[in-house]
């Protein structure tokens, strides 16, 4: 079917040329206009998802032909584009930076090629003058494929250094689509790993969005900008459906539900932020009821939990309180040892095991986990060593790590991953019921997982 949606792809020459700030601004500044903005991810961050949600009341959703591959890019972007007046796609990293060794896959460039979108460059302009036309030209001209719409100068000192700066552009031909000043007072907080998630700092996260809203609209041609998103054309796709692609793997009873519904309970709250909007879609088409708990608050699981799925987040960041939830930590120990489906990832590995910096934590692994001065950061092409809840011994997936902890030993007896590029070693813990690692998954690119684990969790009830 043709996909209508207009787009834009925001991109920069760097990381910290101001992405996240210009495109969760445009999402905001549209939305306010009463737009239904579509916010989307290149790569793998859960946390810039975060924000785009809170600018434009709708999840944001990741698109990574890495982990998903690239024939999903497209048909992922039209299932959450659907119905929608725009779509702002933020990119990752540098425009041509992708997965380490794999050419542009899983850049924001081929994103942008998948999607057939314009590309509005964001350049930090605040060192140069007449040079950001040579930059800018080598970014247009490097693949032509890539069709770079327009340029939106950030972090402009003066009005003397805007007009040398658009006097360059115009030179070079390149349109000018913005131009932002330096305002520190809408920086949102980073810490160890990247920026602090709206979940933990709600109330400021919507003053910042706001704030960047209104930066945006102040210096940024909207109708420019959406007129660009209009010269998109039709995509030629078949939006993603999670039912759809369950019965494409093989599933043919994941039309229906499974019989009463198994409660799924996923983590939640500040301390377990990451996650993808299509995990709960596919559970809830594999068969699940999918209910959200916070470990921080709540000291009892979802009444009726048949599975349990802790994912990403900051754990670390909140151990004190973890730890002093002893009722709920019992109650996970508890519904593991029973041998109930457990799906843990890397915040999550961390929450099972025995302590973190020292702090009691669930203890159903014979592991300690502490914080460490080495970020872990990649994808990773894995292998199911051990049959469980969530996989069977086998099969293969892509995922991606991103932590400042360790947890020792690495792995247990039967391990939850044999990673077979960029390095070969096993990772991660499967016990009776439990699957604990820190590789972070995307289940669209394997459906099966969500289905597995659904029924695992018919089974325990």
């Amino acid at each position: 079917m043709s996909v209508n949606v207009p787009r834009l792809v925001i991109a920069a020459p760097s990381s910290g040329s101001g992405k996240t700030t210009v495109a969760t601004g445009l999402m905001a500044a549209f939305a306010e206009r009463g737009l239904a903005v579509s916010p989307h991810k290149a790569g793998p961050d859960y946390i810039d998802p975060g924000y785009h949600a809170l600018a434009t009341g709708r999840p944001g959703r990741n698109l990574d032909a890495f982990m998903c591959g690239p024939e999903l890019v497209a048909p992922l972007f039209a299932h959450g584009s659907a119905g929608c007046d725009l779509a702002v796609v933020e990119g990752v990293m540098g425009l041509y930076d992708g997965a380490a060794g794999r050419g542009e896959l899983a850049s924001t460039a081929q994103v942008a090629k998948l999607l057939r979108a314009p590309v509005v460059l964001v350049v930090d302009a605040s060192s140069q003058s007449r040079s950001v036309a040579a930059l800018v030209h080598g970014f247009a001209s490097f693949d032509p494929l890539v069709r770079l719409g327009g340029v939106i100068l950030n972090k402009v000192g003066s009005d003397r250094h805007e007009v040398m700066l658009r006097e360059a552009l115009e030179e070079a031909g390149m349109p000018v689509l913005g131009v932002l000043r330096r305002a520190p007072q809408v920086a949102t907080p980073s810490r160890h790993l990247g920026l602090v998630p709206v979940a933990e700092r709600r109330t400021d996260a919507l003053a910042s969005v706001a704030a960047l809203a209104e930066q945006v609209r102040a210096g940024c041609d909207l109708e420019a900008l959406m007129a660009l998103a209009r010269t998109a054309p039709a995509l030629e796709c078949e939006p993603w459906s999670p039912g759809a692609a369950l019965v494409e793997e093989g599933w043919e009873a994941a039309a229906g539900p499974l019989d009463g519904r198994p409660v799924v309970a996923v983590a939640g709250g500040a301390a377990f932020t990451f996650s993808y909007a299509e995990h709960a879609e596919l559970l809830t088409a594999a068969g699940a009821r999918v209910v959200t708990f916070d470990p921080l608050r709540d000291e009892a699981l979802p009444d009726g939990t048949a599975g349990l799925v802790i994912g990403g987040g900051f754990p670390e960041v909140y151990a004190p309180e973890l730890s002093a939830n002893e009722p709920l930590r019992k109650a996970v120990a508890a519904f593991a040892e029973a041998g109930g489906p457990v799906a843990a990832e890397c915040a999550g590995l961390l929450y099972l095991a025995r302590s973190l910096d020292g702090k009691p934590m669930c203890g159903v692994l014979d592991a300690d986990a502490r914080m460490s001065e080495r970020l872990t950061l990649g994808y990773r092409e894995a292998v199911a060593v051990s049959d469980s809840a969530l996989a069977a011994a086998g099969t293969r997936l892509r995922g991606h790590e991103f932590h400042r902890t360790v947890i020792e030993p690495g792995a247990g007896s039967a391990p939850a991953w044999g990673f077979t590029h960029p390095e070969r070693r096993v990772e991660g813990f499967v016990r009776d019921g439990v699957h604990a690692s820190y590789l972070h998954t995307h289940w669209a690119a394997r459906p099966s997982v969500a289905r597995r684990f659904a029924e695992a969790a018919a089974r325990h009830r």
